[in-house]
């Protein structure tokens, strides 16, 4: 293929944090983004060339924004896959990753059944439509997790339950159809970010994520597990892509049991927020080897160039109120560290208003191809994930 600057504008449905850091890696690459968001002044909309406002299943809005691209994609499952695919026909555009593969993952326990179905390992779960069948999934598997079969994200959707008296109040939380998973005792969370291109398949080195209130906190590479491992979830990664269609970047959560099996989590056909720490710890960030992909040009090197954590930035207020952080020279002052800013206009308990990374020693006199040929035991890990952690909690919400 023969590839040429400027180059084609690209739509994004969604104009998140995630659309936001889609158009910074498409600038340098001569791709303009235009977004679609139902919020005026979204966070991608200072980066982006354009921003359509309309809510994520407005049959105009989509019009109006495959008028004004060449090729669509999303970087959120709210995204209505059916018309991505019928605008993508009409205006005769390339859409990735395919409606299909969002219809699947987009509903967990469609996704789950599709992965089990091709083989590769999840953690036993069953369908709960009401009370007498979650507490049917509790007799089968003790604890359990339920969860919201669409819609969940950031914990929300997710709820332990170990007790049947506690069926009826947690069916009510979720709010609607779910399924039970069994509740894995597991080692550590690992998240692969798979990316699928024309013709080639390239994956990041996994990172280990850190979770609070089901919320993620940090990712660390590399990840304080065993080679073995990595590889074992590196093969089960590129075997969850082959169940899935079309290019893009796609991030994969994993479970590591203490006897060293791995099943999956969930999938995110799209860039991830474990993903992040690939922006200065990785030779191509996950945003431009996305880019890449659905564009259908050849992707980029996924090799580990630092050590490296990422921390998010969440919301540290009791309400909701306009979003000024402060302290910010906590990271400024930094030379191992970048702060990254979503651009949000409110601040709320918990929300992520963006993050902080944290990469290599500190050692000044190497170079990042230096830095490229580092390996970093756990001790090293966890004196990055403790500098990490102590240059994002400095951040304070005025």
């Amino acid at each position: 293929m023969t590839v040429t600057v400027p180059g084609p504008t690209l739509g994004v449905v969604g104009g998140g944090q995630l659309g936001r850091m889609l158009a910074e890696a498409a600038a340098p690459l001569g791709v303009d983004v235009v977004v679609l968001d139902p919020t005026p002044e979204c966070p991608a909309s200072p980066v982006a060339r354009e921003q359509v406002v309309g809510d994520f299943d407005d049959p105009e809005a989509f019009r109006e924004l495959a008028s004004k691209v060449d090729a669509l994609t999303f970087e959120i499952e709210l995204a209505d896959a059916d018309l991505l695919d019928e605008v993508a026909d009409e205006f005769d555009l390339s859409v990735n990753p395919d409606p299909a593969t969002l219809s699947m993952i987009e509903d967990k326990l469609v996704q789950k059944r599709a992965l089990e179905d091709a083989g590769v390992p999840v953690p036993p779960f069953r369908k709960v439509d009401d009370a007498d069948d979650l507490r049917d999934a509790l007799d089968e598997f003790g604890s359990v997790m339920l969860k919201a079969r669409t819609g969940g994200y950031d914990g929300r959707g997710n709820v332990p339950v170990t007790d049947p008296a506690e069926a009826d109040e947690a069916i009510e939380a979720v709010g609607g159809p779910a399924m039970a998973e069994t509740f894995v005792d597991f080692a550590r969370e690992l998240s692969v970010i798979a990316v699928q291109g024309d013709g080639e398949v390239r994956t990041f080195p996994a990172g280990e994520n850190v979770h609070e209130e089901e919320i993620l906190r940090e990712t660390i590479l590399p990840a304080r597990t065993s080679d073995e491992i990595l590889e074992r979830a590196d093969e089960v990664a590129r075997d969850v892509l082959s169940t899935l269609s079309g290019r893009g970047v796609f991030g994969i959560e994993l479970f590591e049991t203490p006897d060293g099996d791995i099943s999956v989590n969930e999938i995110a056909p799209r860039p991830h927020n474990s993903g992040h720490w690939t922006i200065e710890g990785a030779r191509t960030s996950q945003f431009e080897q996305h880019v890449r992909a659905v564009l259908g040009w050849p992707l980029g090197s996924t090799r580990l160039r630092c050590p490296t954590v990422m921390a998010n930035v969440l919301g540290t207020v009791e309400e909701s109120k306009p979003a000024r952080l402060g302290t910010v020279e906590a990271v400024l002052e930094n030379q191992d560290a970048s702060l990254h800013w979503y651009g949000k206009s409110e601040v709320r308990p918990l929300r992520k208003m963006g993050h902080v990374t944290v990469t290599g020693d500190g050692d000044s006199e190497r170079s990042d191809t230096a830095c490229a040929d580092t390996d970093a035991g756990d001790g090293d890990s966890e004196r990055l994930l403790a500098h990490a952690r102590e240059i994002r909690d400095a951040l304070t919400f005025e």
